[in-house]
């Protein structure tokens, strides 16, 4: 199906799998060090004491002028190698994050097999997969950077050099200007594929 995607995403980040795991397990503080894709979460369900079963809403954005609702339910944690969620709303599918430590680094995968059922997405897949193949890899890029920037803050000897550290990076602003030309793009295809026939 053309609304089918399946990302994996790979990065080298200096620390340790349990600190790594420490941030990414815990999503309601997505928003605070990876803010650029993540504006809003909240929890619904607490889950067990390993956290399985732990539901929380989510609100996200990309590069592209679209925002998506979803929740991600937590299936799966092996501290502090492994998390595992199944994610439903706009897109539904289950996301793998697994951490393995290399000496001073740690090699971080994550594994995201969804189906888009968003319209927007479900029905412009046929057409526009690039770009939101695209809009995931910016999406994952931001994540990079800004577990890398939470990492230099914890890790800061003291309050001035954890302040002298850049914020993460923010929101796309452009999203209106990105809506506009996207339109004009659609409007166009169609009106060449009508003038062909």
């Amino acid at each position: 199906m053309t609304n089918e995607y399946h990302f994996i995403t790979n990065w080298r980040v200096k620390g340790t799998t349990a600190e790594i795991y420490d941030i990414i397990s815990e999503p309601l503080e997505y928003p605070r060090w990876w803010p650029s894709v993540y504006l809003q979460t909240q929890e619904i369900e607490h889950g067990n004491q390993d956290g399985i079963g732990r539901r929380i809403s989510l609100y996200t954005k990309g590069w592209l002028p679209y925002t998506l609702r979803w929740e991600s339910s937590s299936t799966e944690a092996k501290r502090p190698e492994r998390l595992a969620i199944r994610a439903e709303g706009d897109f539904n599918g289950r996301g793998i994050w697994a951490l393995e430590q290399d000496g001073d680094f740690v090699n971080v995968t994550f594994d995201w097999k969804l189906t888009a059922d968003k319209p927007l997405l479900r029905y412009l897949s046929f057409l526009l997969k690039p770009a939101f193949s695209a809009n995931h890899r910016w999406a994952m890029e931001r994540g990079r950077e800004s577990l890398e920037l939470e990492i230099a803050r914890r890790h800061a000897p003291t309050p001035e050099e954890c302040n002298r550290i850049p914020a993460p990076p923010q929101p796309n602003r452009t999203s209106g200007l990105w809506l506009g030309l996207g339109v004009i793009v659609v409007v166009g295809i169609v009106v060449l594929l009508f003038r062909s026939r």
